[in-house]
């Protein structure tokens, strides 16, 4: 098995995205000319598959007003991997940034989540043994 390296990640993850695997309550405002937006929670759990880490959850401002949260992923040393940043515009800006421990199951984004997992570990090559 050849390594993998951040950017074959990352180019798995960010082709693999589309409204289906956003929260469904977002899916018919998602579009392609901003594909990462709403995908923050199930790419930081994927990633944290792929890569371990730390799940971390800030917040999403708009003129001091809380509107979202955002999730993102920490690794060692404190580096925080984000590919879900760029979905924000100029007047949302993210705040905080709380490490919160993966829940060992949940309910929600439960199959968005296993539809972009699976995407990611097809494009990558391989089968769940690589988790």
């Amino acid at each position: 098995m050849t390594p993998w390296v951040l950017t074959d990640i990352e180019r798995a993850v960010r082709s693999s995205w589309g409204a289906d695997t956003c929260p469904s309550e977002t899916r018919a405002r998602w579009s392609p000319d901003n594909p990462a937006r709403w995908q923050c929670l199930v790419t930081a759990l994927v990633l944290n598959d792929l890569l371990g880490g730390e799940l971390v959850k800030g917040e999403v401002r708009v003129r001091g007003e809380r509107t979202d949260y955002h999730w993102w992923n920490r690794l060692g040393l404190g580096v925080d991997i984000d590919l879900t940043r760029e979905q924000f515009g100029a007047e949302e800006v993210v705040t905080g940034g709380v490490v919160i421990p993966r829940p060992p199951a949940f309910v929600r984004p439960r199959e968005e989540y296993e539809l972009l997992r699976g995407r990611v570990v097809e494009k990558l090559g391989g089968g769940a043994t690589h988790f």
